[in-house]
């Protein structure tokens, strides 16, 4: 257990609202940049291949392809360059870590997406859908 002063300071400094997503998500990173006196939002778009840490020290890493080459960022969860992480597509891991994309090239680079449960669209709202073979005689 963390002393409670340690966590004291650190509630201060994290994010409220942190964002949700997964290992394998492809998401868009929102990175705030200063050129001169001007601040602008910059997108890093690519796929989640590792989270590690806890607490402030909580990071994660996007991996994205740029002219055939591999590019890793890693990101502080709770830093204030990070704008906003707005998950874009859901991929299908069975790992806790994706390093093994950076051998992969070619279609092979790509995750099969995640696709919702029956539980998951009932509670955003949508009815079940019925089976097609029910009223017909």
């Amino acid at each position: 257990m963390r002393n409670r002063l340690i966590q004291a300071v650190e509630a201060a400094s994290q994010k409220t609202a942190a964002p949700q997503f997964e290992i394998g998500d492809t998401v868009e990173v929102g990175v705030r940049i200063v050129e001169g006196g001007k601040e602008r939002v910059q997108p890093f778009i690519g796929v989640v291949i590792g989270r590690r840490g806890a607490g402030t020290g909580a990071t994660f890493t996007v991996r994205r392809i740029v002219n055939n080459e591999g590019v890793e960022r890693t990101f502080p969860l709770h830093s204030p360059k990070v704008a906003h992480v707005e998950v874009i597509r859901h991929g299908k891991v069975r790992r806790g870590k994706l390093y093994f994309l950076r051998e992969r090239v070619g279609k092979a680079r790509k995750l099969a997406e995640r696709r919702e449960t029956a539980e998951e669209s009932s509670a955003g709202g949508e009815k079940p859908r019925e089976p097609a073979m029910a009223g017909a005689v």
